[in-house]
């Protein structure tokens, strides 16, 4: 299992969503691909824009399907940022599904 320190690329406040699109092409897609787990830790990350997350995770939600969060784990997220992944997860989850699949 991987641990992203998301930290580790962005600093303290997780905004530039080029380098969150590095972050899941280049390490957290190829990890699901290989059907293995994923940490997402956000140690001294004290913020996060919600294009960031939403680079970062809504690609990946339409691609694998809502299941993929069962691989996926997010580790030290103070309420700014949790509230903020929710919030994508929610917006991706809603636009998963069409009024067909209703």
């Amino acid at each position: 299992m991987n641990t992203v320190k998301i930290y580790d690329y962005t600093n303290d406040f997780a905004e530039n969503k080029d380098v969150a699109r590095k972050l899941r092409l280049e390490i957290i897609q190829p990890e699901l691909q290989s059907d293995k787990e994923i940490i997402l830790d956000f140690a001294k990350v004290t913020s996060a824009t919600q294009s960031f997350i939403h680079a970062l995770l809504s690609q990946i939600i339409r691609d694998f399907g809502v299941e993929v969060l069962e691989k996926i784990g997010f580790k030290n997220c103070n309420e700014n940022v949790k509230t903020i992944i929710e919030i994508v997860i929610e917006y991706v989850q809603d636009g998963i599904f069409t009024d067909d699949d209703l």
